[in-house]
C-alpha cells in the first residue's frame, strides 16, 4: 500500500468523517447516520460463492467496511458501507467494487447457510433452499461501496460497467448486467456540495478540488474557517492528495492549513528571490569573463595582425566560447 492510500485509509476510518461522507452522498447531508451508530468489519474479503463447500474460496481486500444500524423515517434500517479511496482514475473500478460487492454479498449467504445448519430448521423448506442453504424468507443487507477521489482532476475513466465493453450496442448491452460507481470527486462538487459536508471532509475536498487554481484556492482559504484549526490527520491529507509543500510538526494536534499555506508560499517567493540574485550574479561574472576576452582578443589582433580565429586560437579559448565571442567580436 502507497503512502497516500495508507493516509487517506487512516483518515476515512475515522467515524465522524465516514457517516458524514454518506450522509452527503445519500441523504444529501442530513445528518441520518450517526458515527455511534457505526461498527467497523473486517476488510478481508473471503467468500465462496454461494456458499458451496467444493468451490474456490476467492480472497480480496477493501479500504474500509463498516456496518451501521440506524434508524430513517421511523425504520430500522441495516447496511454494510464500503469506501475505496483512490488518488487517481482507476480505468478498472468498476469491476473491482462490484467484485467487493458481490463478495460481501457472498459472504452474507454463506453465513446465512451456516445458521440454519447450527440450527437444523431445514424442515418444511424446499430441496433447493435445503441446498442452496439460502432460504424464501431471508434477506441480504443492502452493501453500498461509495469511491473518494483525493485528487483535483476530473474523473476521466468508467463510471459503469457498461462504459467498459466493447461492444456498445444498447440491444445487447440490456441484456449485460450493469455496475455503477457512486462517486465523490471534489472536482465535480459545486460550493452548495461541499458545504453539505459538516465534517472536517469538506475543508479537505475543498482544499483538493481549488489546490490547481491560485487565485480560487485564496478565496476558499479566506472562506474556509475549518482550515484554521484542522487535525492533523486532514492535514496530511491535504498534504499528500493536494501535492502542497506546508510543513507539519511531528507532534501536532492540528494545524492552521491557511497559516503555513502562507508561509510556504513566502518560503517560496524569498527562495525564488534569492535564486534570481544568484543567477543574476553568475550571469553578471559571465558577461564581465567574455567582455574581457573580448578585449584580449581585439588587442592580440592589432599587435600580431592576426584574424579573429588565430587570436583566439592563440589564447586558448574553449570551442564554445568562441562560438559566443564571433558573434560579440
Amino acid at each position: 500500500m502507497g503512502k497516500i492510500d495508507t493516509i487517506t485509509k487512516d483518515y476515512m476510518r475515522n467515524s465522524s468523517v465516514f457517516a458524514d461522507a454518506f450522509n452527503y452522498f445519500i441523504y444529501g447531508g442530513e445528518q441520518v447516520i450517526q458515527p455511534e451508530s457505526l461498527r467497523e468489519l473486517d476488510t478481508e474479503e473471503i467468500a465462496v460463492p454461494f456458499g458451496g463447500d467444493d468451490e474456490v474460496a476467492v480472497q480480496k481486500f477493501r479500504d474500509l467496511l463498516k456496518a451501521a444500524t440506524f434508524m430513517a423515517d421511523d425504520k430500522a434500517t441495516y447496511l454494510v458501507l464500503g469506501v475505496e479511496n483512490e488518488s487517481g482514475v482507476r480505468f478498472a473500478e468498476p469491476v473491482k467494487v462490484g467484485l467487493y460487492d458481490f463478495l460481501q454479498y457472498s459472504e452474507q449467504v454463506r453465513k446465512t447457510a451456516l445458521r440454519h445448519r447450527e440450527e437444523k430448521d431445514w424442515k418444511g423448506h424446499e430441496t433447493g433452499e435445503f441446498l442452496s442453504g439460502f432460504y424464501r424468507e431471508d434477506r441480504l443487507t443492502p452493501v453500498i461501496t461509495l469511491v473518494i477521489l483525493f485528487s483535483p482532476k476530473n474523473w476521466d475513466g468508467p463510471k459503469t460497467l457498461h462504459e467498459m465493453m466493447s461492444l456498445q450496442d444498447p440491444e445487447i448491452l440490456k441484456y449485460a448486467a450493469d455496475y455503477r460507481l457512486n462517486l465523490i470527486e471534489p472536482a465535480a462538487m459545486e460550493a452548495g456540495d461541499l458545504n453539505k459536508l459538516r465534517s472536517n471532509l469538506r475543508s479537505v475536498l475543498g482544499f483538493i478540488k481549488y489546490s490547481d487554481n491560485g487565485e480560487e484556492l485564496d478565496e476558499f482559504l479566506l472562506k474556509e474557517r475549518g482550515l484554521e484549526a484542522l487535525d492533523v490527520e486532514a492535514a496530511r491529507v491535504i498534504k499528500a492528495c493536494a501535492r502542497t509543500e506546508i510543513e507539519i510538526e511531528d507532534d501536532a494536534k492540528v494545524v492552521n492549513m491557511c497559516k503555513a499555506e502562507r508561509e510556504m508560499k513566502e518560503k517560496a517567493r524569498l527562495e525564488g528571490k534569492r535564486e534570481g540574485r544568484l543567477e543574476g550574479r553568475q550571469e553578471g561574472r559571465q558577461e564581465g569573463r567574455l567582455e574581457a576576452l573580448s578585449e584580449a582578443i581585439q588587442n592580440a589582433m592589432e599587435a600580431f595582425h592576426l584574424n579573429k580565429e588565430e587570436a583566439m586560437k592563440g589564447l586558448k579559448i574553449s570551442k564554445e566560447d568562441q562560438a559566443i565571442l564571433m558573434k560579440m567580436i
